[in-house]
């Protein structure tokens, strides 16, 4: 039988021919990813306690975006931990407030084809749409990973979602995995490999990829592969890195699935999930005319430079309602700049939206932007559960961000082709 992408790269890392699922094996770990919050104010006193050192610093990439910019001393001093340890233990791969972990990894080129990835957050899967076996572990794991360049896993069967069809308009990757999130459910993939594939997918940009592979973790999956091509090799590139011999890194025709669902993207259309789960995802028009007093364009998952595309090409010409306010966090520094060097964010701020630091921010309740009791925020962020965005009273919708952009019009949950298609009456 032939193996999967997910086993491959497993058996890579273990040093082994072959593996199956089920199997457990010791891998070596080609690199590490930390943030501010999980990372070295965690690990640090499991590594003064063994008195050992990291086991290879030109392996451990370390990002601050959960605390950034501190609004409190507490959040300052976390910080200045943080910029403190990396010096002190040789890392140079320290990116301080350029962005959200997930973008500023692979958008510096850190990420390959084939490679053995762990992260210390639970979104850590987003590498997978570079075809990485990334996924996320807690900070006593990570300790492990410091001192020893090793970790175990249990080698996980694979889920296969073949998607094909082209994509209507006002309709994204967020939708797609907004409707995977229902039909799937929370934990239809726990301890699973998601593998996308399908003409849908090879269409989509890489950008579009990171969402699909980010939310496989709302599906319970520890990984959310995509096979690497040429557009995966091009982003490879032009962001520095090694782009490897993608046609080395396939699943074979002959591999083995857990199950395959099929998804025609024709069919779908724009999908709003309701609180407090992304599974209580449906088409927009079974949440239609909820009031919003918050819409939140932010995270790893929805302000990436095509997502801030998206809702600039609804909000183009419009007005963010009175009784609404528009928050908007790129995901990294350069995609601020990218997006002010293309007019992206005149035609954004223009509308009434209001421009935040890049970070974590809102979405993880950290920071500026949470809500008051009873509030309502649409937001294009992977998660809603209940007071994750504030409050424990307030209630969180999710939708891309096109949905996202035409609910701050309208101040109200909204199908944003009712804008792309001509515009409201």
């Amino acid at each position: 039988m032939g193996s999967t992408l997910a086993e491959k790269i497993i058996a890579k890392a273990a040093g082994r021919e072959s593996v199956k699922p089920g199997d457990f094996v010791t891998c070596d770990v080609d690199l590490a990813m930390m943030h501010d919050s999980g990372g070295p104010r965690r690990v640090n006193p499991i590594l003064t306690r063994l008195g050992t050192k990291v086991w290879d610093p030109d392996k451990v990439v370390v990002i601050t975006d959960h605390f950034v910019p501190p609004v409190d001393a507490m959040s300052a001093a976390i910080l200045d931990m943080t910029r403190k340890w990396v010096v002190e233990n040789g890392i140079d791969n320290f990116y301080d407030m350029q962005g959200i972990c997930h973008v500023v990894l692979p958008e510096r080129g850190h990420l390959s084809p084939g490679m053995f990835v762990v992260g210390g957050d639970s979104h850590s899967p987003t590498g997978g749409a570079f075809g990485c076996f990334m996924f996320g572990v807690g900070a006593t794991d990570m300790a492990g990973v410091l001192v020893t360049g090793h970790t175990w896993v249990k080698t996980p069967g694979t889920m296969r979602v073949d998607i094909n069809g082209d994509l209507g308009v006002g309709v994204s990757a967020k939708d797609i995995i907004l409707h995977l999130c229902a039909r799937i459910g929370m934990g239809g993939a726990e301890y699973q490999v998601v593998e996308y594939t399908g003409d849908t997918v090879a269409n989509l940009p890489m950008t579009e990829r990171m969402t699909l592979s980010n939310m496989a973790a709302e599906l319970g999956a520890q990984a959310g592969l995509i096979a690497a091509d040429e557009t995966t090799s091009a982003y490879i590139r032009a962001a520095g890195g090694d782009a490897g011999d993608p046609a080395q890194w396939q699943s074979d025709a002959d591999a083995t699935y857990l199950a395959t669902h099929a998804v025609d993207a024709a069919a779908l259309t724009p999908y709003v999930a309701a609180p407090h789960s992304p599974a209580n995802s449906a088409p927009v028009d079974e949440h239609k005319g909820v009031v919003v007093h918050q819409a939140y364009i932010g995270a790893c998952t929805g302000a990436k430079l095509e997502d801030l595309h998206m809702a600039a090409s609804v909000l183009k010409g419009h007005k963010v309602s009175n009784q609404t306010r528009l928050l908007l966090a790129p995901a990294s520094t350069r995609i601020t700049a990218a997006a002010a060097a293309d007019g992206t964010l005149a035609a954004l701020t223009e509308a009434g939206a209001i421009l935040m630091p890049s970070g974590c921010g809102a979405c993880a309740g950290y920071g500026a932007g949470i809500l008051a009791e009873d509030e309502v925020c649409i937001s294009s962020t992977a998660r809603n559960f209940q007071g994750r965005m504030g409050a424990v009273s307030s209630k969180v919708y999710l939708g891309s961000p096109y949905t996202v952009a035409a609910s701050a019009i309208a101040g109200h949950i909204t199908d944003p082709r009712e804008f792309l298609n001509g515009g409201m009456a």
